[in-house]
């Protein structure tokens, strides 16, 4: 009887469950499961608090930190500097299906690299400034064809260097300084590579060809390696020197070669001593230029000149404000010079920028910005940032490598930069023709008059469209502008906008980044300090709907106590349906295009909307801004002489001074509006 009930089907079935029931766990597992199974598995992970059970990780009201999600599901673990140590669990990382980005940056994992490469749909791994250590096995990315990004730099790896990332097909970056790797240098070189970082290893060898392409300090502190990039001949080892070692040398042949090789020390000597002479010769005789901060006058920050040689007047001071004294300091300086970003405006030098004529444009949210012009007459700006504290030297040229990569004809690029540890400097190309700020609320003259429907279109597509090519190429940010505002759209010829001052986030120390960056002011930032690509959309929404109404928004004051609440104001006439009273008169003249700019307007509103949730997406926008119909272009009258008139005027309004100027102007008081013209200044943040 006993034998008959064990084949009874209920019995059966119970076996059936109870073996399948740890692989239907697996198989049901969410992306919460998965999370706190990680979170489980980490030493102190007080700072992931917001992992909590019954709740869901991609809850726009409260989303847990460290989440970005697309579509509900988790997209990008970023545990970015949380002090968080321990095991990572594979198991549940790979039980996350849209898992595309982990971020460990600058926390204390250690031990032998876990085994992420099981998590083959991975396009960024980021491990950098952590405590792994050991080899990394040869075959380590073999089913990685997905991976993009590898920043492994600042942990303690040793070996060689994997030979399998020499077969990932779409390898955009590469970041391997610090570290203890040894031998030859696997033959890496897809075309798709734009960023390499191999310094501070124990390399040896010949550099592979792909990479010769790349600046010898992507290579610099690895004694062993040779070729014409280090000055160094790499001797290749053939059998017929290998049969020559073998025969022993006879003693009036060593005297000989021990005899050349004491010249040849000598001589080597006395050139470097040389060498060592004449430099410091040139550097005594030679200027030595710097960036001096001035605490004179109120505190006033100013580019001063300090000169060794014989003291000399610096042109364009008057432009530091008026009874501001020029400043000339003997002292010397360290040997720095700019890292060239592109050459797109041609080649120069820190020690070019610097003995420019210069003159103060202005006190941004991130810094103080200065034009200078230099002597072949190439005008640039150059920006005083004092509050990337986040991020070391090659961290801040890495990130501006990517930044000055970037080339669209609605965005604006940084030329260069230069790395100190107090403050950093940006360079851009001087937009002499002023921001969309400026253009709306500042100049009353001749060009604004122009500013019709068809040109307010064209400046919003182009905004837009300089966003979405943004959010391509720096998909992997949390922000990938994150200072979109109207003062960080610089206006070209023709009415073509240029996008300024982005990809600056993850380098801003984040006690300060609330009030430097206008994404923090969308609503999901004000109450939860929660911010995503969707708070990029924000912001355009507030540059379209301040373009269309013509109003200054309140969301561009810190304490939102002056200007117009655009959005609130926005809504409620939409609820009434009276939007045409809000378009800005000067654009509703012609009653042909009502239609499109109230159109325009609903799109505005869409992305103002204050659930993330239900905010339109980034390409959603474009679309439907493509759409929206506009006019003639040959509405748009040029005036010829538009540069020179607008070449020493403003680039920017600043904030602060908005309310009392735009009243000034708009009253007629000319020769008051000419006398505040210095307040205006090209702000690149």
């Amino acid at each position: 009887m006993a034998i008959l009930f064990l084949f009874k089907p209920p019995f059966f079935l119970y076996i059936i469950l109870i073996i399948m029931f740890p692989w239907m766990l697996k198989a049901y597992m969410t992306d919460a499961d998965a999370l706190l199974r990680i979170k489980k598995s980490l030493n102190d992970p007080e700072p992931l608090d917001s992992w909590k059970l019954g709740t869901q990780p991609c809850d726009e009201v409260i989303r847990w930190v460290g989440l970005v999600c697309t579509n509900g599901i988790v997209s990008n673990l970023h545990l970015k500097s949380m002090s968080l140590s321990g095991n990572i669990d594979l198991n549940a990382l790979s039980q996350m299906p849209g898992l595309r980005i982990i971020s460990l940056e600058n926390n204390s994992f250690s031990g032998p690299i876990p085994e992420f490469n099981k998590l083959g749909s991975l396009k960024g791994l980021y491990l950098s400034r952590n405590q792994y250590s050991g080899e990394i096995p040869p075959d380590y990315f073999a089913n990685m064809n997905s991976l993009k990004k590898i920043w492994f730099d600042r942990n303690k790896f040793t070996g060689k260097i994997p030979s399998s990332i020499a077969q990932l097909p779409n390898l955009l970056e590469l970041h391997l300084e610090e570290n203890q790797f040894s031998g030859q240098i696997p033959p890496i070189g897809q075309r798709s590579l734009q960023s390499l970082n191999l310094s501070y290893n124990n390399l040896t060898g010949e550099i592979p060809t792909g990479l010769i392409r790349f600046d010898a300090s992507s290579f610099e502190e690895n004694p062993g390696l040779c070729g014409a990039k280090f000055g160094k001949v790499c001797h290749i080892k053939t059998p017929l020197t290998a049969d020559k070692r073998k025969e022993k040398p006879s003693k009036k042949f060593l005297r000989i070669e021990y005899l050349l090789m004491l010249v040849s020390l000598i001589i080597l000597v006395l050139m470097v001593v040389g060498i060592f002479v004449l430099a410091r010769r040139r550097k005594d005789n030679s200027e030595t230029i710097g960036i001096m901060e001035r605490n004179n006058l109120e505190g006033s920050v100013g580019l001063t000149i300090c000169s060794i040689g014989r003291p000399e007047a610096i042109p364009g001071q008057q432009g530091f404000g008026a009874g501001q004294a020029s400043l000339l300091a003997k002292k010397k300086a360290a040997a720095v010079d700019l890292m060239l970003l592109n050459n797109t405006k041609g080649v120069f030098r820190l020690s070019d920028v610097l003995k420019a004529a210069a003159e103060v444009l202005g006190n941004g949210s991130l810094g103080s910005s200065y034009k200078a012009t230099m002597s072949n007459g190439m005008t640039v700006v150059v920006k005083r940032l004092k509050e990337m504290t986040l991020i070391d030297k090659n961290g801040f040229e890495g990130e501006m490598m990517k930044l000055g990569r970037l080339n669209h004809p609605n965005i604006l690029s940084p030329l260069a930069c230069h790395y100190r540890k107090q403050e950093k400097l940006l360079i851009y190309d001087y937009i002499p023709t002023g921001s969309l700020l400026y253009l709306l609320h500042g100049d009353r003259g001749e060009r604004h008059a122009e500013l019709n429907w068809y040109a307010r279109l064209k400046i919003i597509q182009g905004i837009a469209q300089g966003m979405g090519y943004i959010h391509t190429e720096l998909a992997t940010l949390e922000l990938p502008h994150g200072n979109l505002k109207s003062s960080n759209v610089l206006i070209g010829p023709g009415y073509q906008p240029l996008v300024v001052d982005f990809g600056l986030h993850p380098m801003i120390d984040k006690h300060y980044v609330a009030n430097a960056l206008a994404a923090y002011k969308a609503p999901e930032a004000v109450e939860n300090r929660q911010v995503s690509p969707k708070s990029d959309v924000y912001c355009l929404g507030i540059v379209i709907l301040e373009v269309l109404t013509g109003k200054f928004p309140s969301q561009y004051v810190n304490s939102g106590q002056r200007g117009t609440d655009v959005v609130q104001w926005v809504k409620s006439a939409m609820e009434e349906r009276r939007e045409v009273e809000l378009l800005d008169p000067e654009i509703t003249g012609s009653s042909k295009y009502i239609g499109e700019m109230r159109k325009l307007l609903h799109i505005g509103a869409a992305c103002t909307e204050s659930d993330p949730e239900y905010r339109v997406d980034i390409r959603d926008v474009i679309c439907s801004i493509e759409n929206i119909q506009g006019g003639d272009e040959r509405a748009i009258q040029m005036v010829s002489s538009l540069g020179d008139r607008y070449d020493d005027a403003a680039s920017t309004i600043s904030d602060a001074s908005y309310l009392s100027f735009a009243a000034e102007a708009k009253t007629g008081n000319n020769e008051l509006a000419q006398r505040n013209n210095d307040t205006f200044g090209y702000r690149v943040s």
